[in-house]
């Protein structure tokens, strides 16, 4: 009687390793790790993202605030004016808001006293001062050949159709905030951006506007 013997499987070893499924989990994860760790941290970007911008928003609010309750008093006999140490004050507030930021070598700060020229009745920039050393200018122009009365004329400040004005015998605190955004990655998802906010507030009282910025020692030229 004759036997058939089964011939031998040829690379068992290959064979055996293409029906073990015991690893297929650990491939498709290193797979697609890679793309969730990436939305993952993509989120965490734009998390922070937001929250600087609203740090910026919230410091161009308040130093603005800050700016028109200068020289309040409650002298009535005496109508304040804004001093070069007032001025250092509310610049001093902003640095504490944005302190761990790296404002003064990434940001700029730009506070400018909008009035109502009373001869002409254009609206112009008295003063303006500056903190932070990004290479940023005002998107509407300066104290000295381009305030209003001099160079073009200024409709208001402001984005947008409708213009922040200032009143007859009356200012505006006009706040313009600008910082180069540095991303907690890089820039792997974010690259040069710089981030932009305004705020305006009126003066809250009266005040004398005619001297303009009084006093010495002042450290926040724009330059």
């Amino acid at each position: 009687m004759l036997t058939m013997k089964t011939a031998p499987k040829k690379w068992p070893l290959i064979n055996r390793l293409a029906s073990d499924t015991s690893g297929v989990s650990v491939v498709e994860m290193a797979i697609v790790a890679p793309f969730i760790l990436g939305v993952a941290l993509y989120g965490a970007e734009v998390a922070y993202l937001t929250t600087i911008d609203m740090k910026m928003s919230e410091i161009a609010l308040s130093l603005a605030d800050n700016a028109s309750r200068i020289g309040q008093t409650d002298n009535s006999v005496i109508t304040p004016t804004v001093s070069e140490t007032d001025i250092n004050e509310v610049m001093r507030g902003a640095q504490e808001q944005a302190t761990g930021l790296e404002f003064q070598a990434n940001g700029r700060i730009i506070l400018s006293s909008l009035e109502r020229d009373a001869t002409t009745g254009k609206q112009y920039i008295h003063w303006q001062r500056c903190y932070g050393n990004l290479s940023r200018q005002s998107a509407y122009g300066n104290a000295t050949d381009k305030n209003g009365l001099t160079g073009p004329v200024l409709p208001g400040m402001g984005d947008g159709p409708t213009k922040v004005t200032a009143a007859a015998n009356s200012a505006v605190m006009f706040v313009e905030v600008y910082y180069r955004y540095q991303g907690l990655f890089g820039n792997t998802y974010v690259s040069n951006r710089t981030l932009r906010k305004e705020g305006a507030f009126m003066i809250r009282d009266q005040r004398n506007l005619t001297p303009g910025v009084t006093g010495t020692g002042g450290t926040y030229p724009c330059t």
